[in-house]
């Protein structure tokens, strides 16, 4: 963890996976209202239940897939190494949009539509829009036995580029006087999506930088805060009020 030296940021990656998704919507070559299986024709169960075709890209974002139990654990145990067919096959027992329910699969779907919309997988696509921009190099990401980055954990990067990406989101998505990002979407993507603990007590949900529910792939905190966060404590922690970032 030297500074000069690469990490993996574990679930830290689902913030950027979630900005690739921005840069798309962008370029309008996607909506956060598509339908999931308008993708992946190929990769779809017998029957399409009604839940699974109202799934959309938002409802992916905001961790509201409705499956339960998360599937991400069947990848390491699944014969099938088409890992959007797992998903797909796995059954939505809660209407799309109305429960949380944290899913690193779900955040793989949203690099996978990356790749189908672009060609490109996330991290080639990112590298022009974001990186580049930032200076950032150097860098990689784990992909899937079909050479589609692994979206919801998997980047490598220093702790000095995660303070870039915190400060870019800061800054509303300008960078050095252009405007990287639309600041529309960096207020989208951070603002407040889903409650994850409907059921808390009011004063857990005070007290608790845990309980102030979910944006597009990044956390709330209090004080108006937000962060993207991965095991271990790789956090990049976005404070609007303060004026500042503090990456981990």
């Amino acid at each position: 963890y030297k500074p000069e030296l690469r990490h993996t940021l574990y679930s830290t990656s689902k913030s950027f996976t979630s900005t690739a998704i921005g840069f798309a919507v962008n370029e309008k070559l996607i909506t956060t209202e598509d339908k999931v299986i308008s993708f992946f024709p190929d990769y779809l169960p017998d029957s399409v239940s009604p839940f699974l075709a109202g799934l959309t890209i938002q409802h992916l974002l905001m961790m509201s897939a409705g499956q339960d139990p998360d599937p991400t654990s069947l990848l390491w145990t699944a014969s099938d190494s088409i890992w959007a067919r797992l998903f797909l096959n796995t059954p939505i027992v809660n209407k799309p949009g109305s429960t949380f329910l944290y899913n690193s699969l779900a955040t793989y779907m949203l690099s996978a539509i990356v790749q189908k919309v672009t060609g490109e997988k996330v991290i080639d696509y990112l590298t022009p829009r974001l990186f580049e921009p930032l200076g950032i190099n150097g860098i990689d990401w784990e992909t899937d036995p079909m050479g589609i980055n692994t979206g919801g954990w998997g980047l490598r990067l220093k702790t000095e580029d995660m303070a870039k990406f915190g400060q870019l989101y800061l800054q509303k998505g300008m960078w050095n006087g252009k405007q990287i990002i639309p600041s529309s979407w960096v207020e989208e993507a951070t603002s407040f999506k889903i409650d994850q603990a409907p059921d808390a007590p009011q004063a857990d949900k005070e007290s608790s930088d845990w309980m102030q529910g979910y944006g597009y792939q990044f956390w709330r905190c209090r004080n108006n805060a937000y962060r993207a966060d991965g095991a271990y404590g790789q956090y990049i922690i976005v404070l609007p009020e303060k004026d500042a970032v503090v990456a981990i």
